[in-house]
């Protein structure tokens, strides 16, 4: 068994962490050569031992951001701990700068809005009406700005677009709410480090962002329920105010579903008297309209109700409006 961690710890340290985080790529070198370590790491379930969850745990436990020899004598000294909080915890990634190539779709949408949001963790992604935007040509410069009405808001989401820049404007959320198997409360430390820990060394500014984001959802939570979306989305979208159009959204979610739950789920948010926002892989889904190819385009799609509007970094930082020609990728 401490064969196949080492080999996964391996493949990290020389293909997944080089160039975007040189201290995880020195942990995981150093698991490598250690025995000891790696048969620790075999005491944790197969599905909660890869090295970015292994690491969020220790730095959300209290690892420093140092070498390997320290970080080894933490995993040591902390073992039993670590191993059970692996087996709780799953990888999350509540980045709100999806936000940024969703908002001109959310644009489209008359407001009041009731937001919805599957896989919603903090559901740091449900605010998009508290943060600012800055979108900029890929020299740099300046396209459009976007505040919320009290003011620039603590979290700024810069974006790169390319191509037209659609219309614009700071959606009215006047509910939010979401559904995750493993839902965080922003205000709680563990899970606010939880969360910070899950953002890799050398990513410079998202942690930043996600605690400034994490104190935005803090001063005014959102209804988080626990479990399936596919059992619980239905129950919950009626708890939605009246007078309001309910937007679901999906930002990143669906990849991680099996494929017959995946189009189940996406038939019963069809199915609801919503409208749907997703950012997602080209080829996970044969719904978009008019169709994509997914081997040509860029980035993921940007959709509304499955009509294609986008396409963009699966995290936000860049995206190019492509309303009405998504079947040419050039």
């Amino acid at each position: 068994m401490t064969d196949a961690v080492r080999l996964r710890y391996l493949r990290f340290a020389q293909e997944e962490a080089p160039g975007r985080s040189e201290l995880y790529a020195e942990w995981a070198s150093g698991v490598v050569d250690d025995t000891e370590v790696q048969t620790l790491l075999a005491r944790i379930p197969e599905t909660r031992r890869q090295p970015p969850l292994v690491f969020a745990v220790t730095r959300m436990l209290g690892a420093a951001l140092t070498g390997y020899p320290a970080w080894r004598a933490f995993f040591l000294d902390h073992a039993d701990e670590i191993v059970a909080e692996c087996g709780r915890r799953q990888l999350q990634t509540n980045e709100p700068l999806r936000l940024a190539a969703l908002l001109p779709v959310l644009s489209e949408i008359p407001g009041p809005i009731a937001l919805l949001e599957l896989g919603a963790a903090a559901g740091l992604c449900l605010y998009p009406d508290r943060y600012s935007y800055r979108f900029t040509a890929e020299d740099g410069s300046l396209r459009a700005a976007l505040d919320p009405d009290e003011g620039p808001s603590s979290v700024v989401l810069e974006s790169t677009v390319t191509g037209a820049l659609p219309t614009l404007r700071m959606p009215e959320i006047v509910w939010r709410a979401g559904i995750d198997l493993a839902p965080l409360d922003a205000r709680d430390d563990r899970d606010r480090r939880w969360l910070r820990g899950l953002v890799w060394p050398g990513e410079e500014g998202r942690e930043e962002r996600i605690a400034a984001a994490l104190d935005i959802a803090a001063s005014d939570p959102p209804l988080l329920v626990a479990g399936d979306a596919g059992e619980r989305l239905r129950a919950l979208a009626g708890e939605a105010p009246a007078g309001a159009t309910l937007v679901i959204s999906t930002p990143g979610v669906l990849v991680h579903i099996p494929r017959a739950d995946r189009l189940a789920l996406v038939q019963d948010i069809r199915r609801l008297p919503a409208r749907w926002v997703t950012i997602d892989p080209p080829g996970l889904l044969d719904v978009w309209e008019p169709p994509v190819d997914a081997d040509t385009w860029p980035g993921f799609v940007v959709a509304l109700d499955a009509a294609v509007r986008a396409s963009a970094d699966p995290l936000g930082r860049w995206w190019e409006w492509r309303a009405g020609h998504a079947a040419d990728s050039s």
